[in-house]
């Protein structure tokens, strides 16, 4: 249970890194102060649902899109993000196609490095106590 709240936990703060990215360095794409964390609550729920769906659709049906199931489920997460959320926009086609990449990329090296510096962090304090 506590591996799942820290696994679910890290890929909150991956994606808000990831849609920070995207939105400082895209100008199609505004994400409010106010509703930032809903909107990573959005986006983070709806990749935690659609990526086991589509994992199985994929192997069975489709097995060409599991190369890039990741990048369809972040594209698809932007989607449902920008119809939920006022405060959260994309606009223009070369925009969703940048804002996909660049969140994928962002969420991806931040599941990466956050996972590692958590744990040094808190093998650090289990020493010191």
């Amino acid at each position: 249970m506590i591996r799942l709240l820290i696994s679910a936990l890290i890929r909150l703060l991956a994606n808000a890194l990831g849609l920070i990215v995207a939105a400082s360095v895209l100008d199609g794409m505004r994400v409010n102060a106010f509703s930032f964390i809903f909107a990573v609550v959005i986006f983070t729920l709806v990749e935690l649902l659609l990526e086991p769906l589509l994992r199985e659709v994929s192997s069975r049906k489709l097995p060409a899109l599991r190369g890039s199931l990741s990048l369809v489920v972040t594209f698809l997460g932007l989607v449902i993000t920008d119809l939920a959320s006022s405060g959260f926009s994309i606009r223009g086609l070369s925009t969703w196609l940048f804002a996909t990449v660049l969140v994928w990329i962002g969420a991806l090296v931040a599941g990466m490095i956050l996972p590692l510096l958590l744990v040094k962090r808190a093998a650090k304090e289990r020493r010191e106590h």
